[in-house]
């Protein structure tokens, strides 16, 4: 993917006009995940239904433009999709979906990508499932940004 060094106009519209903000009473899964460093806090809401179908997402997200940008996008890749479908939605669909972050702003997409593995970890611990593929989330995506820095993305 190309150096972005602006906001693209998909990420500002995300930015300005967030899609699915909120809580939700009585989620099947709610992860929150944050970064220290920079202070950004995201918490993600899934409502999965008996066939393990993401029905709704919503979010609440503490920081940045891009940190709010990136929860919206997430929130929007995830509905629709079955709790596997949903684990794929990486940073980089993320990313993509808004056109690109500038480098100094991808630490947002890594914790939207956190986010719904947080929320969707809370939903197989309630429900005593295996989601495959599925680790243990990191409470602060710092740890995971060392992974990406060492990876050279």
């Amino acid at each position: 993917m190309s150096q972005v060094t602006e906001y693209s106009e998909k990420l500002m519209d995300h930015f300005m006009n967030p899609r699915n903000v909120g809580e939700m009473e009585n989620p099947s899964g709610v992860g929150t995940v944050g970064n220290a460093k920079c202070g950004d806090i995201m918490r993600m809401y899934l409502d999965i239904d008996e066939n393990r179908v993401v029905k709704e997402a919503k979010f609440k997200t503490f920081g940045c433009g891009a940190a709010v940008a990136t929860s919206s996008m997430a929130t929007e890749l995830v509905k629709g999709k079955t709790v596997q479908e949903a684990l794929e939605v990486t940073n980089k669909a993320v990313m993509e979906a808004l056109d690109g972050l500038p480098p100094v702003k991808i630490h947002c997409s890594l914790l939207a990508e956190e986010a719904i593995h947080a929320a969707l970890w809370d939903y197989a611990k309630k429900n005593d499932i295996v989601i495959e593929g599925l680790k243990e989330p990191v409470n602060d995506i710092d740890e995971t940004e060392e992974f990406y820095k060492m990876q050279g993305e």
